[in-house]
Order: structure tokens, then C-alpha cells, then sequence
């Protein structure tokens, strides 16, 4: 994992003296980097949250053929158990200044902490390769928004991608390389502001579509059937349980990044604003644009892309598809890119850094 100043390099490194160079190197050793406050730790959960995935199982809990109620409820003892156990991930690597792979040396021994990492790392590769796909999309659109003639570069594909649409992901590939690069603090500052900077382009969104369609427009329950009573017990379960594995990856990896934390107090005010609440508030926001696009469009749109596309001005777009673009840079940074560099650092501490 790189550094981004001379600084940092050499407190790492002071850590790491004493330390078997077989088990350790500059980003498993404990960090006295320890500067990230309740903001960070809320800005992280909200970049985890406010991506296109988070927008679609949002959206769908709304489907199951619940109440409104129901699903809130759901919702919060989901969020709330997947809040406690962020806490208790915390608190190890908090305390050591170590990341998750060298937590599990605990449970799993020295080396066999390698077998849950790596299987973490292989999940997180998979996921990349998902959120820069998405990215990739939102970016060709508004190329083609701006410059409709490379509508040419668009006739032909390889391995389900046109030579533009390569050339996009190619483009959000090095993108997020270039934040990963510059270090933790980098990585700091970017999710600081992509997490709100999507909230400022999904109330607008809401606004919009609040305005075109008057509030009678907006149903906050979206599934057409009625389930008995015990079927509704049982979704009001598989809805709660999806929140907490929705959530899994970057609730396991956790202490990868409340190793930076300043204490515990900020990690778990932290925790409390960008679980419970951010959660909760996105869900809300969310069903209101995806309802209002059943009678604005004449159909309900699960796809923010596709939301933010039919919107009438260009430059509303433009702001709109690159905002999305923002938000799936931050969760595959936070989610997909900093823990498996910890994890794989993990197996080869001498070679991988």
C-alpha cells in the first residue's frame, strides 16, 4: 500500500523495526497514523452506501410486499446489528493499529490467517471488476451525451464491452489507481467529499421528481401482491438478513480502516451517523425517486443511470452521471481496493507492498 509522504514512510517503518520481515512490512505494522475522526469514519460508510449497487438493494427492499413500516423496521434492527458488529470489528485493530489480516492471526494462526484473507481479496477482485463496470457505463453516457459521434466506437464488441466502452473502463481503471496511489490521506480526502456529494445529487433528483409528479406520486410501497401473515414474517427476516450481508465485505474488512481511527468514542459516533442514519435516510431518498419514476415514465426505474439520464438538461446530466461516477470510485476504493491490498500483503509481506 503506498504512502504519501516521506513522513508517513518513515513512522511506518520505525513501527516495523523489531518486527520478523516474514510477517511484516511497512502496511502490516502498527500505524501511529491514527488521525481519522467520527467525520472520516461517517464518510466512509456513506461512500459504502451511496453507490449504484447500495441504490438498487435499497430500492428492492420496497418490492418484497411489505408496509412501509415493515420495511423501515426491517431496515433499522438490520442496520443496527450490522452497527454492533462494526464496533466489535473495530476495537482490535483500533487498539493494535493493525489491519484485519493481522487480526485474524489470532483465530486463525500465523499463516492460516492467508486462507480468510485471501478469500476476501478473490470477493473484492470480483466486485472491482462489477463497480467499474457500472462506472464505465455511467462515463460512456455522457460521452456520448456531449460528443454523439463516438456512437461509432459503439458497433462492435469484445468480451461484452464496444471498443468505447473498453476504453471508459480502461479510463475508471487507472482513475482509481491514480487515489489509491497517493497514500491513505488521499484516500481520506476523496471519500470525505464523494459520500456527501452524492447526497447533494439524489435530494435534487428527489426534488425534481417530487415536482413533476406532486407528492401523490410517490408511493413507499412499491410491490404489486399482498402476502399473509406469515409470509410476511418470513420476508421481514430474508429483508433483515440481506441488510447485514449487503453489508458483510466492507463490515469484515472494517479494521482496515478504524486502524486509523483517533479512539473508539470517534469510531463508534462514527459508525452511528453513517449506519443507522445515513442508511435509513438514503433508503427514504431512494424510494422516492425510484416510485416517483413509475409516474413520471410510465415505469419504475431500479437504475440510477438510467434515472439521471432522462433528466431534460444536459449539463444536469453531465453533474448527475459524474457524481455516480464519484460514488462508485469511493466504495470501490473503501471496499475493493484498500482491504485486498492488506489482505495479499498478508500471504508475502516481503514482496507485496
Amino acid at each position: 500500500m503506498p504512502h504519501s509522504s516521506h513522513t508517513q514512510q518513515t513512522k511506518t517503518h520505525e513501527a516495523a523495526a523489531g518486527y520478523s520481515p516474514r510477517l511484516c512490512n511497512d502496511d502490516l505494522a502498527p500505524t501511529r497514523d491514527q488521525n481519522w475522526s467520527w467525520y472520516n469514519i461517517f464518510s466512509f460508510w456513506m461512500s459504502d452506501v451511496h453507490s449504484m449497487g447500495g441504490y438498487v438493494v435499497a430500492a428492492s427492499f420496497f418490492t418484497l410486499g411489505l408496509a412501509s413500516w415493515q420495511v423501515l423496521l426491517c431496515l433499522l434492527v438490520g442496520i443496527c446489528i450490522v452497527q454492533l458488529c462494526a464496533n466489535l470489528v473495530a476495537k482490535p485493530s483500533q487498539m493494535a493499529g493493525v489491519p484485519y489480516a493481522v487480526i485474524c492471526r489470532q483465530a486463525f494462526g500465523v499463516f492460516g490467517a492467508n486462507i480468510p484473507a485471501v478469500i476476501r481479496g478473490l470477493i473484492a477482485f470480483a466486485w472491482y471488476g462489477i463497480q467499474t463496470y457500472l462506472a464505465a457505463n455511467a462515463l460512456m453516457l455522457v460521452l456520448l451525451k456531449f460528443w454523439p459521434s463516438l456512437a461509432s466506437l459503439t458497433s462492435s464488441s469484445f468480451l461484452g464491452l464496444s471498443p468505447l466502452g473498453w476504453l471508459c473502463f480502461a479510463t475508471m481503471w487507472l482513475l482509481q489507481a491514480m487515489v489509491f496511489w497517493h497514500g491513505m490521506n488521499a484516500i481520506k480526502r476523496f471519500i470525505d467529499i464523494a459520500g456527501p456529494a452524492v447526497y447533494v445529487v439524489m435530494l435534487a433528483l428527489a426534488g425534481w421528481i417530487v415536482y413533476k409528479t406532486g407528492l401523490d406520486g410517490i408511493s413507499f410501497t412499491l410491490a404489486s401482491k399482498s402476502l399473509s401473515a406469515g409470509e410476511q414474517t418470513w420476508q421481514m427476516i430474508t429483508a433483515t438478513a440481506l441488510v447485514v450481508s449487503y453489508f458483510s465485505g466492507p463490515l469484515l474488512n472494517f479494521g482496515d480502516f478504524s486502524r486509523y481511527g483517533k479512539s473508539m468514542g470517534e469510531i463508534r459516533r462514527g459508525n452511528r451517523w453513517g449506519l443507522p442514519f445515513n442508511f435509513l435516510l438514503f433508503s427514504v431518498v431512494t424510494v422516492v425517486i425510484v416510485s416517483g419514476t413509475q409516474s413520471l415514465f410510465g415505469k419504475m426505474i431500479t437504475d440510477p443511470i438510467e434515472t439521471v439520464s432522462r433528466v431534460g438538461n444536459d449539463l444536469a446530466v453531465a453533474i448527475g452521471l459524474l457524481t455516480m461516477i464519484t460514488a462508485t470510485i469511493g466504495i470501490n476504493i473503501v471496499a475493493n481496493f484498500v482491504s485486498p491490498a492488506f489482505d495479499f500483503s498478508n500471504c508475502a509481506p516481503q514482496k507485496i507492498s
